[in-house]
């Protein structure tokens, strides 16, 4: 891989057309500080406008977890409001920086709490074995809301109210996230970033606005109602069937390249 730019708790890797997103606290359990904070919001700008970069992979480092939501040690300022919160951890969303290059999330662990701002906005999830998915905000008299609502689509509806309410006392193993459908694989964890990868450089390897306009459709028939979602899609052919896009997707096809499938 080629190196990036340098950061101090998130490295940032560019391999051909797939940047490699590590969040990078193994000894803190990659849990979110204000810095994670700052460095992913400069990553995300970076990639919005980096045209050589078509898919991203987020994963973190180390074995135990995938991030574990916020750091005790950082407590964020509130305005003295009742009627307003500061939530800085909506900044770790690639979709909410308008970035619409496919997200291939790598769990290589625990996903719990504050996780689930990044996952609650990848595009797809590949899952260590090991890896496993909770919300312990109930059970420290906390409520979770900003993390079943970025969920909510993602898994069927009672198995999003067990892992909000149920806090500490159960936690969804990788296979039954798989088993619902908010995980997509499930793989050995000396596996996990080579599938991400092949996942990214597959979506990488398309004509760039095709892939732009048909994810950005996903959310928006995620996020509106289903008349709202169609009235948008004309729009979006648009701008996703772009002369150069089409005559990238022809020179693949003219070229006699087969396209080795895989099944799964």
């Amino acid at each position: 891989m080629t190196g990036g730019h340098r950061y101090e708790s998130v490295s940032y890797e560019v391999e051909g057309a797939v940047a490699v997103v590590t969040l990078n606290r193994p000894e803190a359990h990659n849990s979110i500080t204000e810095t994670v904070v700052t460095e992913i919001g400069d990553i995300w700008a970076r990639l919005r406008m980096d045209d050589s970069v078509r898919a991203i992979v987020l994963t973190a480092a180390g074995e135990k977890a995938f991030c574990t939501g916020i750091d005790r040690s950082w407590s964020p300022p509130q305005p003295n409001s009742q009627v307003a919160i500061n939530d800085p951890l909506m900044k770790l969303g690639p979709k909410t920086a308008d970035l619409w290059k496919p997200v291939v999330a790598a769990v290589n662990g625990m996903a719990c709490g504050g996780a689930f701002y990044f996952l609650g906005e990848s595009d797809t999830i590949v899952a260590a074995d090991h890896a496993t998915f909770f919300d312990p905000h109930t059970t420290y008299g906390l409520a979770a809301c900003f993390e079943p609502i970025l969920l909510y689509g993602q898994m069927p509806f009672g198995e999003l109210c067990r892992i909000a309410l149920m806090g500490n006392y159960e936690r969804m193993s990788a296979q039954r996230a798989h088993q619902i459908g908010f995980v997509q694989d499930v793989v050995p964890a000396e596996s996990l970033l080579d599938t991400a990868m092949r996942i990214a450089s597959d979506l990488a390897s398309m004509p760039a606005a095709a892939v732009q306009a048909t994810l950005r459709a996903l959310w928006v028939a995620r996020e509106m109602g289903r008349a709202q979602a169609v009235s948008m899609a004309p729009h979006l052919v648009s701008l996703g069937n772009q002369p150069d896009a089409i005559e990238e997707g022809l020179q693949m096809f003219r070229s006699g390249k087969r396209i080795e499938w895989r099944a799964r």
